[in-house]
């Protein structure tokens, strides 16, 4: 899948860009169905804000309930202050995850492949688990701002192995929010640990390390289709959207099998739904 040059490039700057990864037969089917999706959701059965500036705003029992459903997360400027939506429902959600990847057919089949396996082994996981799935919106005028933040935040593994897959499934610009990275970035300490008492229910992010954010980065404008893939301590962040043009995106979050998943991460897999791979 790799060659040479890239797994150098991989190892040097934490991060890759593949364009054309995904055909838009594929796109077209994901999109459609992440629309989908939005267009059945009631915002009576319960939804939560989605916030990286104010995580206060995202409701501890929502996010975790979240772990082994199928669940809809309001854009912050999606709400009033009463907590009234005032834009159109199709343009409210942030995101809608975590476990796309396991319990909807097209997203089954957009996670699952030898593609996949193939660049995971090139990667070096051996035993590739995917935990995490993603829909992100970033809609437009109010699509929200992503602060600078590691993935390896939320899925500490021992030794660290998570490695983010992010597939553009609409173009992404510097217009309407794409990603920025900061190349090598991932061979910094990781800064902070999003930590869950399971038993309490609650989440805290713990500070680990005082060494600052970037001042520099640079942007990842890509067109539909290309996958983003990343190491899990490489700094990275997103602007705001306030183009007229949505950014939807798709990500999955993998460990290797053979890392030790820690069990105060806040998502966690049980026998009625085991964590899987990539095949």
């Amino acid at each position: 899948m790799l060659d040479a040059q890239q797994i150098a490039a991989w190892h040097d700057t934490g991060f890759l860009v593949l364009p054309g990864f995904k055909p838009p037969a594929e796109l077209a089917a994901a999109s459609a169905r992440a629309h989908a999706l939005v267009e059945a959701f009631e915002p009576s059965a319960g939804a939560s804000r989605f916030s990286t500036r104010d995580r206060s705003l995202v409701a501890d029992a929502a996010l975790l309930a979240s772990a082994t459903t199928v669940r809809c997360f309001f854009e912050e400027e999606a709400l009033d202050e009463a907590g009234r939506m005032h834009v159109p429902k199709s343009q409210s959600i942030n995101k809608i995850g975590h476990a796309l990847h396991d319990l909807d057919e097209v997203f089954i089949a957009f996670s699952h492949g030898p593609e996949l396996a193939a660049l995971a082994a090139d990667l070096g996981l051996q035993a590739p688990q995917v935990w995490q799935s993603q829909l992100i919106f970033k809609q437009p005028h109010i699509g929200g701002e992503v602060g600078w933040h590691q993935d390896a935040s939320f899925f500490v593994t021992t030794p660290q192995t998570v490695t983010t897959f992010w597939f553009a499934l609409e173009d992404a610009t510097l217009d309407n929010g794409c990603l920025w990275v900061e190349p090598g970035g991932h061979h910094g300490p990781l800064r902070e640990q999003y930590v869950c008492d399971h038993a309490a229910g609650t989440l805290q992010m713990r500070a680990l390390d005082a060494t600052p954010w970037p001042a520099t980065a640079v942007p990842l404008p890509v067109a539909a289709g290309t996958l983003v893939v990343f190491h899990g301590l490489l700094p990275h962040r997103s602007a705001a959207n306030r183009s007229a043009r949505s950014r939807l995106a798709y990500t999955l979050h993998v460990t290797d099998g053979a890392a030790t998943y820690a069990a105060e991460n806040w998502l966690q897999r049980g026998a009625d739904l085991p964590v899987g791979g990539l095949d």
